[in-house]
């Protein structure tokens, strides 16, 4: 197994593993103590003051950002580029490298308000934002720098529809606008590319449809009042259009562009079994079915199996996800059958879902953030890894972007007394770090990683 070469003082990150109730198993794992090991002779441990934190368990390492901005709103990756956008909640979003942690870029349009979702279609970057628009960045500079093309609706957009009354729809008592514009904060975007279409949902109940086959001519195609309540989130199946939305309401209603009619947006199911507010959506292809799972104000993760015949679309609800401690803010669902959320009790956790209910189960909580995660991505594999690896960004209202890369094991370490031992196991390289908890990269600084061998 190694020599032990480093001793991390101070608490760990990393969580005792509270019980949980669900339709899953919990993993097996084999327990190594580390008091076991007292034979072990560890003369003048040395603490390295570090970049980046890594730490263990069942193969998870962790790293630190501290943007330059606090309060994280909002997490994407853009995959073509390999870089990280994280938004904060005044207007100013920063892009780091995703495998180099560089700071890249900084910008944003004062007086916006938070970042609410971001989304990418080809070299163009769409922002939602609190003062009910959306801004439409695209990237100059070979690629690291952005500049600001258009802010939605247009101005042409609204030029052409002001004159005509019937465009005006009562918004409040008193207050009319026109149907193009969002009349409360835009909370989430999603972009379907190959149809050419970006979605927009918002807390005034309504979806928003957008052309955005042309940089110069970006306008709404169409308005829909979704839901009775305020709209949360929004995914988009690329493969064949179909559109969910989830709402404060605890509801899920799938829409799909009908061939005739104006090629309308029309309600193709309805899911009610949500307890409280839709906070999250995620979906991914399962074989041949197709997953959606659904994050809700009560901590609880409902998993949907969709499945689909010529003449109607059935939606079944597969499992519940149950051990957060607090509303479930955010999901994504990888290809290899896990799921990530995090969560408003300051963890991540990583699960499991399959054909059976005995293949749903909690393999990983991941601690460090001291305030709800509000944002988080997911990508298996990476320049430094194999596809057997998940790298998960989490970005929390505590400032802090944390780095983990999970590979699923069987083994679990107890620390006594608080105090951690770093080893090297073969499932993945550890590095050392000293006892602090909350370590981060500044600006454009490199993580130095000194691996422990």
């Amino acid at each position: 197994m190694g020599e032990v070469k480093t001793w991390l003082e101070n608490h760990s990150i990393l969580s005792k593993s509270p019980s949980f109730s669900s339709s899953y198993a919990s993993t097996t794992s084999h327990e190594i103590s580390l008091e076991s090991m007292a034979s072990t002779k560890i003369s003048n441990p040395k603490l390295i003051k570090p970049s980046i934190l890594i730490s263990h368990f069942c193969g998870i390492a962790n790293a630190s950002l501290n943007t330059l901005s606090p309060q994280i709103s909002c997490l994407a990756l853009h995959m073509t580029y390999n870089t990280l956008y994280a938004a904060s909640m005044n207007y100013e979003i920063n892009v780091f490298d995703s495998t180099s942690y560089e700071l890249i870029d900084s910008f944003g349009e004062p007086g916006s308000g938070s970042v609410k979702s971001i989304s990418f279609s080809g070299n163009k970057i769409f922002t939602a934002h609190q003062d009910s628009k959306i801004r439409v960045w695209k990237l100059v500079s070979n690629h690291k720098k952005h500049q600001l093309i258009s802010t939605l609706p247009t101005v042409k957009d609204r030029l052409f529809k002001c004159m005509v009354p019937k465009n005006y729809v009562q918004v409040r008592r008193h207050k009319q606008k026109l149907w193009v514009e969002h009349s409360d904060t835009v909370s989430g975007l999603a972009v379907n590319s190959d149809a050419g279409l970006l979605y927009s949902v918002s807390w005034d109940k309504s979806l928003k449809v957008w052309n955005i086959n042309t940089s110069s001519d970006i306008h709404c195609l169409e308005s829909v009042d979704v839901h009775t309540d305020a709209v949360n989130a929004i995914v988009v199946d690329s493969v064949d259009g179909t559109v969910y939305t989830g709402c404060a309401d605890g509801e899920i209603k799938a829409w799909k562009r009908s061939a005739g009619n104006g090629k309308k947006h029309l309600l193709v199911a309805s899911l009610t079994k949500q307890e409280s507010s839709v906070n999250a959506l995620a979906l991914t292809n399962d074989g041949l079915s197709k997953v959606l799972c659904s994050g809700g104000g009560d901590g609880v993760i409902l998993v949907w199996e969709r499945e689909e015949s010529e003449n109607y679309m059935v939606v079944r609800l597969r499992c519940c996800l149950i051990g957060h401690g607090g509303a479930v803010l955010c999901l994504q669902v990888n290809v290899n059958g896990v799921v990530v959320s995090g969560s408003s009790d300051k963890t991540v956790r990583i699960w499991k879902y399959g054909k059976d209910v005995d293949d749903y189960c909690c393999l990983a909580i991941l601690e460090g953030h001291c305030k709800p995660v509000k944002s988080l991505v997911a990508v298996s594999g990476g320049d430094h890894f194999d596809d057997n690896y998940l790298s998960v960004f989490s970005g929390s209202l505590d400032g802090q972007i944390r780095v983990y890369i999970y590979k699923e094991g069987n083994m679990k370490v107890v620390f006594p007394h608080g105090a951690l031992m770093l080893l090297q196991f073969g499932i993945i390289k550890l590095y050392t770090a000293n006892g602090l908890v909350n370590p981060s990269l500044l600006g454009v600084t490199h993580p130095k990683m000194c691996m422990c061998v």
